[in-house]
């Protein structure tokens, strides 16, 4: 399948970069909410994986929480923020640069492309600023015998790149070529 140009047409003129509106709107809202929300943290949680400090969302589900990881997603790859920083750099290349392969032209997946860039646009900025990601959202069941089964702490730019994913594999498992309505 050839690349999709602005009127949908496949193997017409391919849409410079920067005039991909949709991408770039979903981008960088998702920076944008994901920084504010992750400053609020900081201010207002202000000692990092203290498990005492956190703000009741639905008791004995959710919590505000403020976490710091230097890893990886479920902290792999503890203590290479630097590198993690590196591969989160590259891998926003190669996502501008191959999008031809990710982005159908459907809304769909320039939803994607947006999600998946803001959300490592906003891990990587707490990686260079703060040398280390700030997670805050803290999901949880707390079990009647005791004890309480967790969902590893994570944050808006963990999300959107999951629903990124998510959205990747929807497009995939779709099948086919798209239907005209799929196009902006």
């Amino acid at each position: 399948m050839g690349e999709l140009g602005e009127n949908g047409n496949e193997d017409a003129e391919p849409i410079p970069f920067w005039r991909e509106k949709v991408i770039l709107l979903v981008c960088v809202a998702i920076f944008a909410a994901d920084q504010v929300t992750k400053a609020l943290v900081v201010q207002h949680l202000e000692n990092p994986n203290d498990a005492n400090e956190r703000v009741v969302i639905i008791r004995g589900f959710l919590d505000f929480i403020h976490r710091t990881n230097d890893g990886a997603a479920f902290s792999i790859l503890q203590g290479k923020n630097k590198l993690l920083a590196v591969i989160s750099f590259f891998a926003m290349g190669g996502l501008i640069w191959f999008r031809d392969q990710f982005d159908n032209g459907t809304r769909v997946s320039k939803w994607a492309m947006g999600l998946l860039l803001g959300g490592i646009m906003g891990n990587l900025t707490d990686r260079v600023m703060r040398d280390s990601v700030v997670d805050f959202v803290r999901v949880y069941i707390e079990r009647r015998g005791g004890g309480v089964s967790e969902w590893p702490a994570f944050n808006i730019a963990d999300a959107s790149i999951c629903m990124g994913v998510a959205c990747l594999f929807y497009i995939a498992w779709r099948e086919g070529e798209p239907t005209e309505e799929d196009f902006d």
